[in-house]
């Protein structure tokens, strides 16, 4: 049985700032366009935090079961670490989804936006079958993709338009940004654990362009993330802030191009997750405060 620290972890709270950044900046941007509401900000916070660790058991529940997580470097694995149950990980996975749906439905009513409904389909579904289902698309080399769209645009351009009806160039670019740095999470991931998805046939985006781009790839999105910020403080410039909260993303940076592997990204991913957080709130502020 696991213990409930364990499932904490097995939740991977170091995560949880890729689901408060979209709604920090989204919200920012509502505020700018005329539309902030505080109340839908939290129904949308919540909403981004349960699908967030719903993603998380049910990845830990489908590489589990596949017995891809038995050689892994990294944080607790509750499936594969024999430490629960599949049928209790996917359990927690689904009530996760289901209060995300829950949450979502408030905030759909509440806004009226109810054509919504479909998008929040589309993420769950998406959530499950990253690494769940028959041809799991995480193990085909496409997770960023999902990454990017669900967890940058899709969340970022939803809580605005929940909040304010409508999104602009601002919304975009904060939007692009915010799923650059949730991607340049992933690559991190998935950078470390090459050589353990190679020995299961694991196909990660990393594993196919191999080492040295997935570490050119990491920096890279973090650079489009900086741009995107320079974007939005060109019509606002307060938003420049958001430029101070890519600061931890610098020692990640340095090792990952100095070659660093296996535990020795394990700071890298902690770091890019903090980054995710201090961007996302910090570019968020500067809107706030435009």
């Amino acid at each position: 049985m696991a213990t409930l620290s364990e499932w904490i972890e097995g939740a991977r709270p170091r995560t949880l700032p890729v689901a408060v950044a979209p709604v920090a900046v989204g919200s920012g941007s509502a505020h700018v366009l005329g539309g902030f509401n505080a109340a839908y900000a939290v129904l949308a916070l919540l909403v981004s935090l349960f699908l967030q660790i719903g993603t998380n058991y049910a990845n830990d529940y489908s590489d589990g079961i596949r017995g891809t997580d038995e050689v892994r470097v990294g944080p607790v694995r509750l499936v594969g670490q024999r430490l629960a149950t599949p049928a209790n990980v996917k359990f927690a996975a689904f009530a996760s989804f289901g209060a995300a749906a829950l949450t979502g439905l408030a905030l759909i009513a509440l806004s009226g936006a109810w054509w919504f409904l479909l998008i929040g389909v589309a993420c769950i579904i998406a959530a499950w079958k990253y690494t769940g289902g028959n041809n799991p698309y995480g193990y085909l080399g496409l997770g960023e993709i999902f990454v990017f769209v669900f967890f940058g645009l899709v969340a970022t351009l939803g809580t605005t338009y929940t909040q304010a009806g409508r999104v602009d160039l601002v919304t975009w670019a904060g939007a692009v940004g915010v799923g650059a740095i949730a991607c340049a999470i992933l690559v991190a991931n998935n950078l470390r654990d090459i050589p353990s998805d190679l020995e299961v046939g694991k196909h990660t985006l990393s594993v196919r362009i191999g080492d040295r781009n997935s570490r050119y790839f990491y920096v890279a999105l973090l650079v489009i993330a900086a741009i995107c910020v320079l974007i939005c403080g060109a019509r606002h410039p307060w938003a420049l802030l958001g430029l101070l909260g890519l600061a931890p993303a610098v020692p990640a940076v340095i090792t990952t191009l100095k070659g660093a592997v296996g535990r020795d990204l394990i700071p890298v991913l902690a770091r890019t997750g903090i980054t995710s957080g201090t961007y996302g709130v910090l570019l968020g502020l500067g809107l706030f405060l435009a």
